[in-house]
């Protein structure tokens, strides 16, 4: 139950678990399960698209696969209005109650995108119902991502803050793993013609049982202690609409630092990891299956390094890993591209090594975006700034690439895409405090670092 503190009442309790008794580590588990098994859903959703885009194409887009890349990209123009809607109602209502409503929303409509009839069958109204489905799921996961990332974040402790949230991502790999893995073995138990006519539904129609499991896992759990121990200090906010206003006016340095970062990171992500399948089978010229197997192989390796990486940027920082990172990517991007051109060893070693340098960005995700913003704005900080950047550069990147290679003939313009992207989020990277080790409690802005706070921003900092 919450109650308003009188003036001189001890401050709130601080709920956190301790990784040092085994209750806290068996608390601290739950919470990842319960925020991994949600991206990995969505995750595994939009990585079915991606490499079932083929089968996609031929049931609903015969006229050609930009059109289904297209589709793909629509679902992001409304990840935005999602993040409008679910980041608000998350700092307002909790973080809980809405992870549950997206994950159901997310799995659901993946569920049905499995039971449409084809446009041989039902004509125009195939890729119609498609597209609202997708539509669907875009507004759902402008609020999953965000707010599973702020329920990790806020339920580790300041110190483990890059390991235990490692474990999100470690999630959204797990989600594209499955998803890859589910349509190459359908595939090769299946045959090319039973996959083209009817199995590849079945993919979409496992989200279900994933979205079930993923709404049991959060419904046990409680909602983060630091949120908690927000709402008994009667400091959360009372309005969405008071929410949106204090990001606006008092806030906007992160929102606008945080947009170069995801820029960065989702040009690399939608390139490498939702593209690439498409690109080495039309553009390389490998199979089906050898382009889904070496996906499986290069993904299981940055899965095995993502705790690692995560570990690593508790003790050096999260500046210097994503430094690294996209320098790496800007240096290596057109040799690695130019290796992947030779044949299926190249291609393996050439994206297996793009992987391992995005995972130095993708592993501190959580440690990072939810730490740029004070508790009672963040989820919608995170939300919105991180849906509106992937809307614009993210989402749309495998169509950007496929119709940029066709129009120009170029097979390098995936890695001159993901360098420009990188050089962007280096010059935002400059302006980011540091925030590993730092407490993301109350409402101040996170950092470790000595900063000068304008007298605009007092008022928040209070």
């Amino acid at each position: 139950m919450n109650t308003t503190p009188e003036a001189n009442a001890p401050e709130p309790e601080y709920r956190a678990p301790k990784v040092d008794t085994a209750e806290g580590r068996k608390t601290i588990r739950r919470a990842i399960s319960a925020s991994a098994i949600g991206n990995a859903t969505e995750w595994y959703d939009y990585g079915v698209y991606a490499v079932a885009v083929t089968y996609i194409t031929a049931n609903f887009f015969p006229g050609g696969t930009v059109w289904a890349l297209a589709t793909f990209a629509i679902s992001f123009l409304v990840r935005p209005l999602g993040g409008l809607v679910w980041g608000p109602l998350g700092d307002k209502l909790g973080r809980k109650a809405v992870l549950a409503l997206t994950i159901i929303m997310m799995a659901g409509s993946t569920t049905l995108i499995g039971l449409i009839p084809s446009v041989h069958t039902i004509g125009f109204w195939a890729p119609t119902i498609l597209i609202v489905l997708r539509l669907i799921q875009g507004f759902s996961t402008g609020g999953e991502y965000g707010g599973a990332a702020t329920f990790m974040a806020e339920y580790s402790p300041d110190s483990k803050r890059g390991f235990f949230g490692s474990f999100l991502e470690f999630g959204t790999l797990f989600g594209f793993v499955l998803g890859t893995a589910v349509v190459l073995g359908l595939s090769l138990l299946l045959g090319d013609d039973a996959m083209m006519a009817w199995g590849w539904r079945i993919p979409f129609l496992i989200a279900a049982p994933m979205g079930i499991i993923g709404v049991y896992l959060r419904s046990r759990m409680e909602d983060t202690p630091v949120f908690r121990e927000l709402e008994d200090a009667d400091e959360a906010e009372q309005s969405a609409t008071g929410d949106l206003r204090d990001l606006v006016t008092r806030y906007w340095r992160p929102l606008v630092t945080m947009a170069g970062l995801v820029v960065a990171l989702n040009v690399a992500n939608y390139t490498l990891l939702s593209y690439m399948p498409t690109y080495l089978e039309k553009q390389i010229g490998l199979t089906t299956d050898g382009s889904l197997a070496l996906i499986i192989v290069g993904e299981l390796c940055m899965m095995a390094i993502i705790p690692f990486a995560g570990k690593l940027s508790d003790h050096i920082g999260r500046k210097p890993m994503w430094a690294i990172s996209m320098i790496g990517l800007f240096v290596a991007a057109i040799p690695l591209y130019m290796l992947m051109g030779t044949g299926f060893v190249g291609a393996l070693v050439g994206f297996a090594v793009l992987g391992i340098l995005y995972v130095l960005q993708l592993s501190t995700i959580s440690a990072t975006f939810p730490a740029m913003f004070p508790t009672h704005v963040r989820y919608a900080g995170f939300a919105i700034t991180y849906n509106v950047s992937t809307a614009l550069f993210g989402g749309t990147a495998p169509a950007v690439n496929e119709a940029l290679i066709d129009a120009t003939g170029n097979l390098l313009v995936p890695a001159f895409y993901m360098m420009a992207a990188c050089a962007v989020g280096v010059i935002a990277l400059a302006f980011v405090p540091e925030t590993a080790g730092a407490s993301i409690r109350g409402r101040e802005i996170p950092t470790t670092e000595i900063q000068t706070i304008p007298d605009g921003d007092a008022e928040a900092r209070a």
